[in-house]
């Protein structure tokens, strides 16, 4: 494995953050490789826009720049997300949206694009804090940067207590989805 690099984008309150921990978290802890996470987010803690970048390797040598350059997974979860990062975006990437909150356009154009309504999904859960979690479940079936089981343990070992459960339920959710693609 070279280095691989994926971005998440959202606003503030949907767990983008935690996403791009949790994604680090699956890989070093659970597939033996190296990470690297950064976050960014604006001055609002709700609402405003955010992004989660993580950097895996084989090789700590890999990571020597911390940050990500050019991710070749780019995950979108708010329309803001999307028109700021889309059109930026390599046209070899494979870009993933929240497809019940995220509308394409031409900057879509040429790209490899895979929707899942996480935030509708997570709806009819009953708890739309968990779109982030059924995210992360067709993460995981849809890409090679973690193993689905390093990813649903990581999830399952950051979510806090008594949440559990629902918390696998939203994982097997966008796992599911995404298999079925």
């Amino acid at each position: 494995m070279n280095r691989l690099e994926i971005r998440l984008s959202g606003f503030g309150g949907q767990g983008i953050i935690r996403s791009g921990e949790i994604i680090g978290k699956a890989a070093v802890l659970y597939d033996g490789k190296f990470a690297t996470f950064t976050q960014s987010y604006g001055p609002e803690s709700r609402g405003g826009a955010c992004a989660a970048q993580v950097a895996i390797a084989d090789d700590p040598v890999e990571l020597s720049y911390p940050h990500v350059i050019d991710p070749s997974v780019l995950v979108i979860m708010s329309q803001g997300g999307y028109n700021k990062y889309v059109p930026e975006f390599r046209r070899d990437g494979l870009l993933i949206v929240d497809s019940s909150l995220v509308e394409l356009d031409e900057a879509a154009e040429g790209l490899k694009v895979l929707g899942i309504p996480a935030t509708r999904l997570a709806e009819e859960m009953g708890r739309r804090i968990v779109a982030n979690v059924v995210m992360l479940g067709f993460i995981a079936a849809v890409t090679h940067l973690t193993s689905p089981d390093a990813l649903r343990n990581a999830v399952l070992s950051s979510v806090p207590k008594g949440t559990e459960a629902l918390n696998e339920k939203a994982f097997e959710a966008g796992l599911a989805y995404g298999k079925e693609l």
